[in-house]
């Protein structure tokens, strides 16, 4: 079998999984498009997919006569397109997932923002000391956008650090809440009147495409911190960037972008908002740790080798 591990931008496969006589394994820490993507992939029996870095559309699918099986890291991918593959008479599966790792990133940036931690560091490095004020993160409130299993996770470590908490979601209810302790916004402009920090923890829909969008951050509460871990077309990202110059809101943190890896000409590349602190970008690091890369990868493993055995696999 010719197997494509592809997006492994941390070159971690190898060494977190045994590949040993599976098939000739070759992997690809870059990700690209159209043609070439194509051209790449062509040979191979089977695709290792990492999360939704390079998306399976039915062209592409078609374009792959070779292929009999996709393994994505994650219980689902939703840039596989499914009626395609089961057309073909592929095999699609996927693997668990970690589910601690993203709410430990926004936390992360949380605090970072809050306490000035990269221009002190700067600071620290160019002049020799420190150059202004962090914010105390106790006896403020923390707003959440979506309630699940993240953003519950979220309500434990915010109330740790002495936040209040509230959240906003379409569908959330009154229960949920109460099940959680945290207060109920009636609407998205509400939310972001009261909270000092707005973290986003929803999946993306076409409902929910473009969700956080100018008119939240122009209701954005004076000095308020936003943060995005879950994916970028949840916001508008001009409306941010826009509000961002306004001061609506005062910081942003983002983990997500619209297009993955981010190009080196995105407008949020903004020299400004980032020397000063205000803007604060990271590749997408929500789930990429060593725990979690070692499951996927370990598992991707063990559904090759039990659908090279014709055992029973997990499909998606």
């Amino acid at each position: 079998m010719k197997i494509a591990i592809l997006d492994d931008y941390a070159r971690a496969a190898l060494r977190l999984a045994d590949w040993d006589g599976l098939g000739e394994v070759t992997v690809f820490s870059d990700t690209i498009t159209g043609d070439a993507l194509r051209a790449r992939l062509l040979p191979f029996d089977v695709l290792c997919l990492m999360r939704e870095r390079t998306p399976l559309d039915a062209d592409l699918i078609a374009a792959l006569p070779n292929l009999r099986l996709i393994v994505t890291s994650g219980p689902r991918n939703a840039s596989i397109d499914p009626d395609a593959a089961r057309a073909a008479g592929l095999t699609v599966c996927g693997t668990e997932s970690r589910k601690t790792t993203t709410s430990e990133l926004a936390t992360l940036m949380m605090l970072a923002l809050n306490r000035r931690l990269l221009p002190e560091v700067a600071s620290l490095h160019d002049t020799g000391w420190q150059s202004g004020l962090g914010r105390d993160v106790a006896g403020l409130t923390l707003g959440l956008i979506g309630l699940g299993n993240i953003g519950a996770q979220m309500v434990t470590i915010g109330k740790a650090l002495g936040m209040g908490v509230v959240a906003w979601s379409p569908n959330l209810t009154d229960a949920r809440c109460a099940a959680l302790g945290v207060g109920r916004m009636d609407s998205l402009p509400d939310l972001m009147a009261r909270a000092d920090v707005v973290s986003v923890h929803m999946v993306l829909s076409d409902r929910s495409r473009g969700l956080v969008d100018a008119a939240a951050f122009a209701a954005a509460r004076p000095g308020q911190v936003f943060i995005n871990t879950s994916r970028g077309p949840l916001m508008d990202t001009a409306a941010l960037l826009d509000g961002l110059r306004r001061g609506r809101p005062a910081m942003a943190g983002l983990d997500v972008f619209d297009v993955e890896p981010l190009p080196l000409d995105d407008p949020l590349r903004d020299a400004d908002l980032l020397a000063s602190g205000r803007l604060l970008l990271t590749p997408h690091l929500g789930y990429a740790t060593e725990a979690t890369f070692r499951l996927f990868y370990t598992q991707t493993v063990d559904a090759i080798r039990a659908f090279q055995a014709g055992a029973p696999i997990r499909e998606l």
